[in-house]
């Protein structure tokens, strides 16, 4: 079996002359992978190329797999994912997978850019300050999740009214406001971060739903867990394919 000349066209259009030692090493499993990742999966659904980078470098950070996140941050720039755009996309998974997770990322995406010759820092895109960032993260969930986000709030038990507290002013307030990234694009990627994690469905089910209200419909939502598919396997893509049947049926 060769590789096809898709897969060698797409893999060559996100890295250019690069040559991969596991071709050496691992032929067999390099030629059923390339194949399928950068051909079938590819072909099977479509999907803008930058968003497509852009949702897969979410996964990988969701699956700690640094390295090849380095390398698909790479692809990611030359098919002309911004800076900001990278960078927001990781920021975007510190409050879904935690600061602890993200600490590595942080440090490969600014060496990739020092090696680039990209400055650091980036022009700053918050929105918010100390005194707007619960009334702004509060306005950002109803956009998104409608009402229910209040009512929840408030149905938190009296030991437990910081937690809602915080997703707002923290988690919306502080994450999803910011500008380099719209809202639809910042909910597509939670989806992405949160079926890459596995064992969320009940926060990915009410993303769904959130997905839905920005204008991410069922296909868009089946083409990204399809583009994941390679880099997060079968069960937890299955699950999220569960999700979305039950929540935006065909």
């Amino acid at each position: 079996m060769a590789i096809t000349e898709a897969a060698l066209r797409n893999h060559k259009q996100l890295f250019p002359g690069h040559v991969s030692t596991l071709k050496v090493t691992d032929p067999e499993l390099i030629e059923i992978f390339d194949n399928w990742a950068f051909d079938e999966v590819i072909e099977a659904v479509g999907m803008d190329i930058r968003l497509r980078l852009m949702v897969q470098l979410a996964a990988l950070i969701a699956c700690q797999a640094v390295n090849e996140y380095r390398v698909m941050l790479g692809g990611a720039l030359n098919v002309g994912v911004t800076p900001v755009q990278a960078k927001e996309t990781l920021y975007q998974a510190v409050p879904y997978v935690g600061m602890a997770r993200a600490f590595d990322f942080l440090h490969a995406i600014n060496e990739v850019f020092k090696e680039r010759g990209i400055d650091l820092p980036l022009p700053a895109q918050a929105t918010t300050t100390a005194q707007t960032r619960f009334d702004k993260g509060m306005e950002t969930q109803a956009r998104i999740f409608g009402d229910r986000s209040k009512t929840s709030a408030a149905q938190s038990p009296a030991d437990l009214e910081h937690v809602p507290r915080f997703l707002s002013a923290n988690c919306f307030g502080d994450y999803y406001t910011r500008h380099g990234l719209d809202l639809q694009t910042r909910e597509l990627l939670t989806f992405a971060i949160l079926a890459s994690l596995g064992g969320c469905e009940p926060q990915l089910t009410a993303h769904l739903a959130g997905n839905l209200a920005m204008g991410n419909d069922r296909q868009t939502l089946i083409a990204t867990v399809t583009q994941l598919l390679p880099y997060i396997g079968y069960p937890r893509t299955l699950n999220a394919i569960k999700v979305i049947n039950e929540g935006a049926p065909a």
